[in-house]
């Protein structure tokens, strides 16, 4: 994902470069130092001594006596020409630039409009300097509409005109159209050969303020999906205390019969048990709907399934009646109020949802499920502190809870990663090990295995990871995330991108719903070149489809943009788009 861009224009005294120390910008064009700072000196004294030279000269016209008019001086000599079309042209650009430069905008529009009615049509290049400029007057004085309209003129006289590409992308932004922006700018970066930080910047930054847009919008269309079974395992087993789990593996151990006498929501617990969760919000329905003695544990089991099919008003709604029912049993009112906790943050409504956990300990302090699952939200806000102690907490209160041991692990490869950003240092043994000791504690829990085997590939041992990766796999074989990790580790590793895309995409066959599978494999398109953007976005509107929170989506959409505006620009200018996809 990325973005950014460097503003100039024909008139302007700014300059981007201007916040730099001079030793940067000798350094930035590859000058020694001296020579830079040198040619600046020379450059000014230069200056110093012409206007002096200039000064003495009109002094001395000033001074000498002028001579008597004749009638001979009002007739224009043979050797002087009237000034063309193009050079009339120029003048009334040079006139406009001082007025530029002076602030006297409206004035310099006047003459830079002047340059365009005399310039002939002929002369492409200089109309479409003329057009800039005059946008570039009209950006002073906040008029955007006339800033897009002429940038585009501009624009269709010399379609690779970087400036007006600049400026015209500024200005779309400004006015949230940011399509138009971010194909305007995804020109510039692919003109720059995406060498520009400043221009990758600004791309990356439209990129996020569009994929949140649509986002935003999608995310109320969406139609809810069930997900995959091991998606609902994995998060069911996050849990230590739950009332709905715990009464469901006591009907199994009872080895209770489907009979007829079962109460609705007892057979909703049988459901749970056997996986089958398709048929489980009927029968809570029904259990809700006859006013039975479970009523409330069936609307917190409802509610659950509802958030976990996306269906977030519906689950917000079981979840606040459960909340609001007298006589509560306390494990369940704390089960309500972390999945509660949850929703709000997945809302983005932190604030809201930790003060539920915080609730939640108030009643419960001993409950692991609360430390474990503020813990793993803490992760998704970048509070790794918080996190590592939330999830201490949780393993001090549940020493054999094996999720909070991996989490923990996790939490703690996350924090030494960002502390070793922008230095060439491997990753810490002490992280490494943190994740065989959980694979040692627990060597039939799959999610281990996983994340010891990413952060072997992170430290470059490829051959261990690859084992550890198939080792979760027989312990999980429904486990298509763990494929699509390997599938990334023989791209690593052998830089074998058929390998990888065939093991994504078993990854696939295995389970359909597999969002983060569409997602790598759009990107892995992408990276073949401009005959694979079509097959990329597709893959990335398949990953949007099946996201299952607003923030997943819009950095979908931000996938999907950027390859859609890279294959846009590519056809309407005749460029050949680099092998690697670099805006992606």
């Amino acid at each position: 994902m990325a973005a950014a861009r460097q503003f100039g224009m024909d008139v302007s005294t700014e300059n981007a470069n201007d916040a730099w120390p001079k030793w940067k910008i000798g350094l930035a064009v590859g000058a020694p130092v001296a020579v830079v700072l040198g040619g600046l000196w020379y450059a000014r004294r230069r200056r110093r001594n012409q206007a002096k030279k200039n000064k003495d000269e009109n002094k001395s016209r000033t001074e000498a006596p002028k001579p008597k008019a004749t009638n001979a001086e009002n007739v224009p000599k043979d050797s002087e020409k009237a000034l063309s079309p193009s050079e009339q042209a120029q003048a009334e650009k040079n006139k406009g630039n001082k007025y530029f430069k002076g602030g006297k905008y409206d004035q310099a529009i006047n003459c830079y409009t002047s340059a365009i009615k005399i310039c002939p049509e002929t002369d492409k290049e200089s109309l479409s300097t003329f057009y800039h400029n005059r946008a570039a007057a009209y950006e002073k004085l906040k008029n955007t509409k006339m800033v897009i309209e002429d940038c585009s003129e501009a624009l269709r006289l010399n379609p690779k005109y970087l400036k007006a590409l600049t400026r015209r992308a500024t200005a779309c932004e400004q006015s949230g159209d940011l399509t138009q922006a971010l194909e305007d700018v995804t020109a510039v970066c692919i003109l720059e050969g995406f060498q520009n930080p400043q221009s990758l910047m600004t791309a990356d930054r439209v990129l996020k303020s569009l994929g949140q847009t649509k986002a935003k919008e999608a995310f109320k269309k969406r139609k809810p999906t069930m997900p995959s079974k091991h998606f609902i395992r994995t998060y069911l087993n996050s849990f230590l205390n739950d009332p709905a789990i715990n009464q469901s593996k006591d009907l199994v151990s009872q080895q209770n019969d489907h009979s007829d006498d079962s109460s609705a929501y007892q057979k909703a617990l049988q459901k749970l048990a056997a996986e089958e969760f398709e048929g489980i919000v009927d029968l809570c329905s029904k259990e809700i709907s006859q006013n039975g003695d479970k009523a409330t544990e069936a609307r917190l089991l409802r509610g659950t399934i509802y958030f976990l099919c996306n269906q977030q008003t519906e689950a917000m709604e079981d979840l606040n009646q459960v909340l609001a029912a007298e006589m509560l049993d306390k494990r369940v009112k704390v089960n309500a109020l972390i999945k509660r906790g949850s929703l709000y943050i997945q809302q983005e409504k932190n604030t809201v949802g930790l003060d539920d956990f915080a609730t939640a300990i108030r009643m419960d302090p001993d409950n692991v499920d609360i430390y474990h699952h503020r813990g793993h939200h803490n992760i998704q806000m970048d509070r790794i502190d918080d996190a590592i102690r939330d999830l201490e907490n949780a393993i001090s209160k549940c020493t054999t809870f094996a999720p909070s041991h991996v989490q923990k692990s996790f939490a703690d490869h996350k924090k030494a990663a960002s502390q070793l950003v922008g230095l060439n240092l491997p990753l810490p043994q002490a992280v490494l090990q943190s994740y065989k000791n959980c694979v040692d504690m627990f060597p039939d829990y799959g999610d281990a295995r996983a994340l010891y085997a990413q952060a072997l590939g992170d430290a470059g041992k490829f051959e261990e990871a690859d084992r550890e990766f198939q080792k979760a796999i027989e312990l999980e074989p429904d486990n298509a995330t763990a494929l699509v990790h390997r599938g990334l580790l023989q791209l690593q590793w052998k830089q074998n991108m058929k390998e990888a895309t065939a093991i994504i995409n078993k990854a696939i066959e295995l389970d359909p719903k597999c969002e983060y599978a569409y997602e790598v494999l759009g990107t892995l398109e992408v990276q073949k070149g401009p005959g694979s953007m079509e097959r990329a976005i597709e893959l990335f509107q398949k990953a949007i489809s099946l996201s299952r929170t607003e923030l997943e989506m819009a950095h979908l959409f931000s996938l999907s943009d950027a390859a859609k505006a890279q294959l846009n620009v590519a056809k309407k200018m005749g460029i050949n788009l680099p092998s690697l996809g670099a805006m992606s």
